[in-house]
């Protein structure tokens, strides 16, 4: 059965730095390509960041230059980095495993002084 479970949101000052995690299980994680998406009040729902199955990553513009998605095939887990937040980057984070259509919970992300 897929599970995908995001952790390590919080409240952070603007500047600030968090990394999120996604723990898969019920597939490995290394073998497809994966998502990190984020939705604002109000706003649809957005693509941050991807990585292919080949480890290739892709990123918003928005974020480029400042978050950095990775994986570690020893853990099963996904992770977004983000530095130099801004309050822009407010959002409940999902990750996303596109060959299965699955969805995580979220986990919230707030940039504010």
């Amino acid at each position: 059965q897929v599970q995908l479970v995001e952790s390590g949101g919080g409240l952070v000052q603007p500047g600030g730095t968090l990394r999120l995690s996604c723990a898969a299980s019920g597939f490995t994680l290394s073998s497809y390509a994966m998502s990190w998406y984020r939705q604002a009040p109000g706003k649809q729902r957005e693509l941050v960041a991807h990585i292919t199955s080949t480890g290739r990553p892709n990123y918003a513009d928005s974020v480029k230059g400042r978050f950095t998605i990775s994986r570690d095939s020893a853990t099963n887990r996904m992770y977004l980095q983000m530095n130099s937040l801004k309050p822009e980057d407010t959002a409940v984070y999902y990750c996303y495993a596109p060959r299965f259509l699955f969805w995580g919970q979220g986990t919230q992300v707030t940039v504010s002084s």
